[in-house]
């Protein structure tokens, strides 16, 4: 595959900034791969595994190189409009996209707001809280996590995200009055160093996990919605926010190996096999 070529495309109170790696002889639209908030380099391995088509990764706003001029929370029709203003950009579609945790919760809402846009979505685990049977317990988890942050800075509140992220099953109705977890024993840094911009833990973590999709207008759309969950991640959250959506969708999700992060290549601390995911999704685009 060749060297991506960068490009900005300007939205209301963010730059944001996405990367192409061109296959001009492809006769299939482009994929896009997408995260939130994860930025476009964690998707460069499984990018690598689709030299015979165009690939787009990007920079959620807010995170890398996409700035924001705007303080607050984004939510995820922004992060919508973003992502429908780089496909426009490239000038071809409707797009393949695959799109992860954060990402298949903007996936769902750009699908609902431009179905156009849209061939096929692989919504892989998205962590819609607000779906589930246990919502209130889960949704005020998710706050405590923000409000940690707001109080005691990164270590503290991301150790209080592993452990939500851990629990198998429903979220306990007293987790947050159980006593918090360690920083330290994550190995996370105990001390505050003053910052509170942290793209998952102040801008995204609540607007993300409260959001509840528009199925009308997904059951609605002529674009093929595929729910996809993590074989090494039953249980979770995210996937059982994933087995929520597929219900409301009225399909079946579909298991892929590996976990939450089984795209990552081993160096993000996963474990995860981009090879053998990147064949679980060619099968699902229908590229096998």
């Amino acid at each position: 595959m060749t060297s991506p070529k960068t490009y900005t495309v300007d939205a209301p109170g963010a730059a944001v900034t996405y990367d192409v790696y061109a296959a001009p002889e492809s006769t299939e639209p482009p994929l896009l791969l997408i995260g939130s908030p994860m930025d476009a380099s964690g998707f460069a391995a499984l990018a690598a595994r689709f030299p015979e088509r165009t690939v787009v990764t990007y920079d959620p706003r807010g995170t890398g190189r996409s700035p924001r001029s705007e303080g607050g929370e984004a939510t995820p029709e922004q992060h919508a409009g973003d992502l429908h203003r780089v496909i426009a950009a490239l000038g071809a579609g409707p797009v393949d996209v695959f799109a992860s945790s954060g990402g298949a919760v903007n996936g769902l809402a750009l699908v609902a707001g431009h179905p156009e846009r849209v061939r096929t979505l692989v919504a892989h685990e998205p962590p819609s809280a607000a779906l589930l049977p246990d919502r209130e317990a889960a949704l005020a988890a998710v706050r405590d996590i923000r409000d940690a942050y707001q109080r005691e800075g990164f270590g503290p509140a991301m150790a209080r995200f592993i452990a939500l992220t851990s629990v198998k099953g429903p979220v306990p109705g007293d987790h947050t009055e159980r006593p918090a977890p360690s920083a330290a024993a994550f190995g996370l840094p105990t001390e505050d160093d003053g910052r509170r911009d942290d793209p998952l833990l102040a801008q995204n973590i609540v607007t993300c996990t409260h959001y509840e999709p528009d199925f009308a207008a997904l059951t609605g759309a002529p674009t093929r919605i595929v729910v996809a969950v993590g074989a090494g991640s039953e249980g979770e959250l995210a996937y059982r926010g994933g087995l929520a959506v597929a219900e409301r969708l009225g399909t079946e999700a579909v298991t892929v190996p590996g976990d939450h992060g089984a795209y990552l290549p081993a160096a993000y601390g996963m474990g995860g096999d981009p090879a053998a995911f990147a064949e679980a999704l060619r099968e699902i685009l229908g590229d096998a």
